[in-house]
């Protein structure tokens, strides 16, 4: 019995030409600059940075600028406090917005529709509209210069939402669950056993994004919060740039201090991160 021919190319393994290596090499390396540069900064000091050309290679003075850092700006309890209000706010913004997502997706209520289009119109209000009645609700419930200040106001985010929503119309049948409630599956039963499954993809990638976006936040820690009190480390590094003369390296030092965590997690959650993406563009 004659057999079909194979597909040229088929089974084998691709690779990239000189071009492809050269382009990934200039994007890496102009991703990387940042940081490198940020190091050099924070291994020289205030005099060198000032002078033409700057340095280009690496001081002397990286760990006792470090160590100045985490002194003066209370680098320790910044770090845990981000710690604790990025992730909470992670761990909220998932678990509601996969709920809020598949109620929109896949349930039939009233005004679905409507109460869809004011979730995505909140998206168009730009933040800085809300600070002064948010800071005046904090400031009646006592919580200036708490956590909760940060935490609550972004536990849910609007993106999130619709986000969720976009997947798991596309990635979550509706005859899967409409089998488990033949079967008797409860609500509760539905969302643990199908609807978290099939969104884990798109969770992990809400995570990423929503955790990255929680350490970065500025703008609304720094008017909620106080460097002497509760900082995060956006909060704590803005105390590094005061006085006449702002230490340059010092600062450096500290916003390398602020982005090692982050670089931490990427490159022991990396390959999961990507692996969900992935999983998730070939669901969808």
């Amino acid at each position: 019995m004659p057999t079909r021919p194979r597909k040229r190319g088929a089974g084998r393994q691709l690779h990239g030409g000189k071009v492809t290596y050269a382009v990934l090499i200039l994007f890496t390396v102009g991703s990387l600059f940042p940081l490198v540069w940020t190091a050099i900064a924070a291994s020289r000091n205030n005099t060198r940075l000032a002078e033409t050309p700057p340095p280009f290679w690496f001081g002397g003075n990286l760990f006792k600028n470090l160590e100045i850092a985490w002194t003066d700006a209370n680098m320790g309890t910044a770090l845990l406090n981000t710690l604790v209000v990025a992730g909470t706010i992670t761990v909220g913004t998932v678990l509601f917005s996969t709920l809020a997502g598949f109620a929109f997706a896949k349930l039939r209520f009233r005004f679905r529709g409507f109460l869809l289009l004011l979730v995505i119109g909140t998206m168009m209000v730009p933040p800085q509209l809300s600070v002064v009645p948010l800071f005046m609700v904090v400031a009646k419930l006592g919580w200036t210069d708490q956590l909760q200040s940060v935490v609550l106001p972004t536990l849910v985010s609007a993106f999130g939402v619709f986000f969720m929503r976009q997947y798991l119309k596309e990635a979550l049948p509706t005859e899967l669950i409409e089998a488990a409630r033949v079967d008797g599956a409860s609500s509760l039963r539905v969302i643990w056993h199908v609807v978290f499954p099939a969104a884990r993809p798109a969770m992990a990638v809400l995570a990423m994004l929503t955790f990255v976006m929680a350490w970065n936040d500025f703008f609304w820690p720094i008017i909620a919060l106080t460097q002497e009190g509760s900082p995060t480390v956006q909060v704590a590094l803005a105390g590094l740039g005061r006085g006449n003369i702002p230490d340059q390296s010092v600062i450096m030092a500290g916003a390398l201090l602020g982005t090692l965590p982050l670089l931490i997690a990427f490159v022991l959650f990396g390959k999961q991160i990507v692996g969900g993406i992935m999983q998730g563009a070939v669901k969808g």
